[in-house]
């Protein structure tokens, strides 16, 4: 049971991760790291929105190759 809601948070943290890294290039807007004053917490924050942006790549890279997708 414990196991399941870390996995489903896992899901979730990725998900909020991957939408910004969307935002981030649709409108070139992203979180200001920089002002999170603790260097440790600056860093885990750089490393999840990193993430995001290599999960967003994969995703974006497959639906280019797919022949489910097409473009708009």
């Amino acid at each position: 049971m414990v196991l399941g809601r870390l996995v489903h948070f896992g899901f979730d943290a990725l998900a909020v991760s991957a939408i910004l890294a969307g935002v981030k290039k649709t409108t070139g807007f992203a979180p200001q790291t920089d002002l999170i004053p603790e260097s440790s917490l600056r860093s885990f924050a750089n490393g999840y929105l990193a993430l995001g942006e290599t999960m967003f790549g994969v995703v974006a890279s497959q639906a280019v190759t797919s022949e489910y997708f097409k473009r708009a």
